[in-house]
């Protein structure tokens, strides 16, 4: 899928977004058979937040990983959930109440109130520098319209010392089980999308914006050129699922 300009990729993708953001989460269970949750886990894991720190999770969507962020870490001063999609975010304020009742454990169910929301740009965050311990994105990357940008803005509201961290589907290998995920994220997923969703269109662009976005090896430079050090990535799901992490 080809756009004519930048603006028409981002209004293309918010509307997107905004179609299939109340069967989201259902989606993303049933295409990664349930693996995303267990992305989200090491993504945290490996953002090594301190006990009373503050994390960004950018693109938040209906706010897996900020959810994820408090149940590993109850004693977080501050979370935000920053995207422009709007309707994404008011199903995960929807779902934070309940959240926190029946996966939080008594004593950490203070945290409700330490969880914002922010209708945000990727490309314009509005955070001062060197605001947050750690700043994350999951499946951002291959939607916004310049991946420089958006990585130097993540890396502007970091702290000194702080992580960078990118879960993101690249593009597949060209391996057997690679061209496998290739028919099937092109040739099962729109089918599935459009039963679940009604919205099959969005379900083809998800695969399309994965044949087109970098390597691993390419958004490992990437974060390098923006200074970022001890850049190193961890591939899951058979080499289809890339987690990166780059320390400020």
């Amino acid at each position: 899928m080809t756009f004519s300009s930048e603006a028409d990729k981002y209004q293309y993708v918010n509307q997107m977004f905004a179609r299939i953001a109340h069967r989201y989460d259902l989606m993303n269970r049933i295409m990664t058979v349930g693996q995303d949750q267990h992305w989200r886990k090491l993504l945290i894991e490996a953002a090594q937040l301190p006990p009373d720190g503050r994390f960004l999770d950018v693109a938040t969507g209906t706010g897996d990983i900020a959810f994820e962020a408090f149940r590993q870490n109850h004693y977080l001063s501050h979370v935000i959930g920053a995207d422009y999609t709007l309707p994404m975010m008011h199903v995960g304020q929807n779902r934070w109440p309940e959240y926190v009742a029946k996966r939080l454990p008594p004593n950490g169910r203070e945290v409700r109130n330490r969880l914002s929301w922010s209708g945000a740009d990727a490309l314009h965050l509005p955070f001062p520098d060197n605001s947050f311990d750690a700043v994350a994105s999951g499946f951002l990357m291959r939607n916004v319209v310049n991946v420089r940008r958006a990585l130097a803005e993540q890396v502007r509201v970091c702290k000194p010392g702080g992580r960078v961290l990118i879960l993101e589907i690249p593009r597949p290998p060209d391996t057997l089980f690679g061209n496998l995920f290739r028919l099937y994220f092109h040739n099962i997923v729109p089918i599935i999308g459009g039963f679940i969703s009604g919205q099959r269109d969005a379900y083809s662009y998800l695969p399309a914006s994965a044949d087109v976005f970098l390597s691993p090896s390419e958004l490992k430079a990437e974060m390098e050129a923006i200074s970022l050090r001890e850049v190193s990535y961890r591939l899951l799901m058979m080499n289809t699922v890339a987690l990166h992490v780059g320390v400020k």
